[in-house]
């Protein structure tokens, strides 16, 4: 039998930071699903962060990441 040769191209990854906006409307999920989903370590597509002495979260959801556990890239033009 003749060797087969797949070629997968991928997305163009920049490491940009995906909104969570953006992400659930992908999923069709609301915000804070995706939100309470990352705090929580459920969802595995991103990092949220408590700074000490605060009530609020920080989120990074790098393209890459997305990509591989929902399937979602967006290519958005860098800043020059």
């Amino acid at each position: 039998m003749g060797e087969v040769n797949y070629q997968i191209e991928l997305p163009s990854f920049t490491g940009r930071n995906v909104p969570i906006a953006e992400i659930a409307k992908a999923i069709g999920k609301d915000a804070q699903y995706v939100r309470v989903g990352l705090q929580k370590g459920i969802l595995k597509f991103g990092y949220a962060f408590k700074m000490e002495n605060s009530s609020e979260y920080n989120y990074f959801c790098p393209d890459k990441k997305v990509w591989e556990e929902i399937g979602y890239f967006k290519e958005v033009p860098r800043a020059v």
